[in-house]
């Protein structure tokens, strides 16, 4: 059984020392463990299928995409974008409600049809992803 809770930032603000600051600096440098947007360091590529079907027209769903969250809408029939679920305000995964993706921890909302920023506190949009239909599903890729 294991008893011990992952590392966090926090945890390893709390710790202190040269060895936790350097392995915090690690996780928040791009090219570390994962860069701002969510991509891995390793170069990106990957991809993940939606169901088209899944999607509602008008609407959106939460998906994955190398383990990372991403939310994938359907503006309109047949027309479908994707993003990265990460607000950029502070990195919160953002979750679709209706027409828009809204970030629970500091209440920043954006148009799930192109990612820009309806209210703040964040400044900048969702980052695109590439999203092709093609019969019934939709492949998101990077």
């Amino acid at each position: 059984m294991n008893d011990r809770a992952p590392l966090t930032r926090r945890t390893l603000m709390s710790i202190g020392g040269a060895s936790a600051g350097a392995l915090l600096l690690a996780a928040c440098t791009p090219g570390g463990a994962n860069d701002a947007n969510g991509s891995s360091s390793g170069g990106g590529g990957g991809s993940t299928e939606v169901s088209l079907a899944s999607i509602p027209v008008g609407g959106a769903v939460s998906a994955t995409l190398g383990g990372k969250p991403i939310v994938v809408s359907q503006p309109s029939a047949g027309q479908v974008v994707a993003f990265r679920a990460v607000c950029t305000h502070q990195g919160c995964t953002v979750a679709p409600q209706g027409k828009e993706f809204d970030c629970p921890c500091h209440g920043s909302r954006f148009d799930a049809s192109t990612g820009d920023v309806l209210n703040g506190p964040a400044r900048d949009p969702l980052p695109k992803l590439s999203a092709k239909v093609s019969g019934d599903s939709v492949t998101v890729t990077e």
